[in-house]
């Protein structure tokens, strides 16, 4: 079955760290794959600065073979201070529009606020209705902020759902090279190499060589 795949995410690169890997090997089974980012990524705000951050997304969700990327202008690290609503109500028509049968996006544990909203207004916009298309939401992990949250804030990141991405980890990191400016040298979890020992060990826990995990947030049999 051709699936349609979302991705919604709060920043350029998120999509990329989260499920790049999984986004490729949709993209190379046929599949449509679509991204959305709600924030612009960058605090500075400088239109110099957006542009840059926009081409990098661009230049990433292509090697992924995902369409063009959709771009809404909330503040980085600010969603708080937006509306819940208003981000709601952005995230809707997307879906109304694309149908979508897949969607990932951010864990609810996250330690950067503006991915736990996010995860909340995809929820939100996605609670479950007759029309509904979608057969499954997943939650997707971003290094130096997944693994940093602590319990205070949410529940642990538990990954019940493992694609695997040997074939496609190397377009995964060649999509991260768009965004060279976010990442950072080893020993940083935002390091080429801390990210395939992530892949490795993900791996590993289920008998693979390199996997995404990601946490069942719905499940639907029709």
């Amino acid at each position: 079955m051709t699936e349609r795949v979302l991705v919604v995410a709060a920043h350029p690169d998120d999509e990329a760290l989260g499920c790049g890997g999984t986004m490729a090997r949709h993209a190379l089974a046929g599949d449509g794959v679509d991204v959305v980012f709600l924030a612009d990524g960058v605090f500075s705000r400088t239109t110099a600065d957006l542009d840059t951050r926009r081409d990098s997304a661009r230049k990433a969700c292509a090697i992924l073979g995902a369409n063009v990327p959709t771009f809404f202008e909330f503040p980085d690290q600010k969603l708080e201070t937006v509306g819940f609503l208003e981000i709601v109500q952005a995230i809707e028509p997307v879906i109304a529009q694309l149908q979508p049968t897949v969607i990932y996006t951010h864990h609810g544990g996250d330690l950067n606020l503006d991915h736990r909203i996010v995860h909340q207004a995809v929820m939100t916009a996605l609670r479950p209705m007759p029309a509904s298309t979608y057969r499954a939401i997943y939650a997707f992990e971003v290094a130096s902020s997944t693994e940093w949250a602590s319990s205070a804030i949410g529940e642990a990141f538990r990954p019940d759902h493992f694609v695997d991405i040997n074939a496609t980890i190397d377009r995964k990191f060649e999509a991260l090279q768009a965004y060279a400016q976010e990442m950072r040298d080893f020993p940083h979890a935002r390091s080429y190499e801390a990210l395939r020992a992530l892949a490795v060990v993900r791996g590993a826990g289920v008998g693979l060589s390199s996997v995404e995990a990601f946490v069942t947030l719905r499940s639907i049999v029709r």
